[in-house]
């Protein structure tokens, strides 16, 4: 018995999941081995590590899945960089479009017991969300061992709570569709509101732009930095930023008579002679952060930039931009994006490569969580 202990103990360690296989005893354990199906797994390359527990009739065997990473047809352009980031190329997928305007996604390679990510940001239009609700069914369907949503744009996010009498809450809805659809788990960058993560039953990963941001503000090496929220609900993320880079944090406060327009708008604390960085989720009319933007330079700022995670950029938002005090915008590719003599985008890629790769090793992706991370 102990002889045969050894032998198993032996065999290498790797990086893979977990699965059980209930014996009654060692003398079972040993007809299995000698029966070679030990021996045949281990061929295969599917055990790495045997440990038996003592007084326990459990053997736990780690055993290799592989990862597919797939992209729905909106996030391509970020999937590719992801993909080879990660070091493997994109999973094939083919969408059939019919004449009355549904489609269906299809997988091209075998996805059976594997861990599987599908990348896919929810932007308008719908259709990108309900193409990635069809392609998880789908990848539920072909017996995916796990089924990943990387959504680095978590739409309808800003429909966190009844601001009003009988109305929707959005955010709430898309997570239950995707429940119910059967993702295991959700990867996400910067959502509108925290606390969206506890509208899901289900593990969720919450990374920040912050990690790319950072850098590229001490590499301007700004000498009167000074942090700034465009609007009230944004303080907490540019307290985050002022603290960490040890500079002076401003506040506007914006009223509005309805959605994306703004009445008045006011500053709260000294802007003059400093270098402003707006610091903000998304930009979509970009209305609030161009008058912002203005109003600052007005009262006496050096220059105002702005990071954004995600540009949605709808109306005139690319004119209000160019036409008004912002010096750069510092976006991320969330979002498709081109640049512009103004507008500079960041890949988000290695983050989302790093945290595929630490999901499918079960290692911590904790470290992302932090505000000083920095890939």
């Amino acid at each position: 018995m102990q002889r045969g202990a050894k032998v198993i103990k032996s065999l290498e360690p790797a990086k893979s999941f977990l699965f059980f296989l209930e014996i009654n005893s060692y003398n079972e354990l040993f007809q299995k081995k000698r029966a070679g199906l030990l021996e045949f797994y281990v061929k295969k390359g599917l055990i790495l590590r045997i440990i038996t527990l003592k007084g326990l009739n459990t053997l736990i065997i780690m055993a290799k899945t592989k990862v597919n990473i797939f992209s729905g047809r909106a996030s391509r352009y970020l999937a590719e960089k992801i993909a080879t980031a990660y070091g493997q190329e994109l999973g094939r997928v083919s969408i059939s479009t019919f004449s009355d305007g549904e489609f269906q996604p299809s997988f091209e390679d075998t996805v059976r017991g594997n861990d599987l990510f599908l990348i896919q940001s929810t932007f308008p239009p719908v259709d990108n969300l309900f193409e990635l609700l069809l392609m998880i069914d789908a990848a539920k369907r072909a017996s995916a061992k796990r089924i990943i949503a990387v959504i680095p744009y978590f739409g309808f996010a800003r429909q966190d709570r009844k601001d009003k009498p009988r109305v929707s809450i959005g955010a709430k809805l898309v997570t239950d569709l995707l429940t119910a659809a059967g993702v295991n788990r959700i990867v996400t960058m910067d959502l509108h509101s925290d606390q969206i993560q506890g509208f899901f039953n289900l593990p969720v990963d919450h990374l920040y732009a912050s990690s790319l941001f950072v850098p590229h503000l001490q590499r301007l090496a700004l000498p009167n930095l000074a942090m700034a929220s465009p609007d009230t609900g944004g303080t907490k993320r540019a307290a985050a930023y002022a603290k960490f880079l040890n500079t002076e944090l401003v506040i506007c406060f914006k009223q509005r008579s309805r959605a994306n327009q703004v009445d008045k708008m006011t500053v709260i604390g000294d802007v003059e002679g400093r270098d402003i960085v707006l610091v903000d989720d998304i930009i979509d009319t970009a209305g609030t952060i161009c008058k912002a933007a203005d109003m600052m330079m007005d009262q006496g700022a050096n220059s105002v930039r702005a990071l954004c995670t995600h540009p949605v950029f709808s109306g005139s938002a690319y004119e209000k931009i160019h036409n008004s005090s912002l010096t750069e915008v510092f976006v991320t590719d969330t979002i498709p994006q081109q640049e512009t003599d103004k507008i500079k985008v960041i890949s988000t890629a290695t983050i989302f490569a790093d945290v595929i790769t630490r999901i499918h090793k079960y290692k911590s992706i904790s470290s992302h969580f932090d505000f000083t991370t920095q890939v």
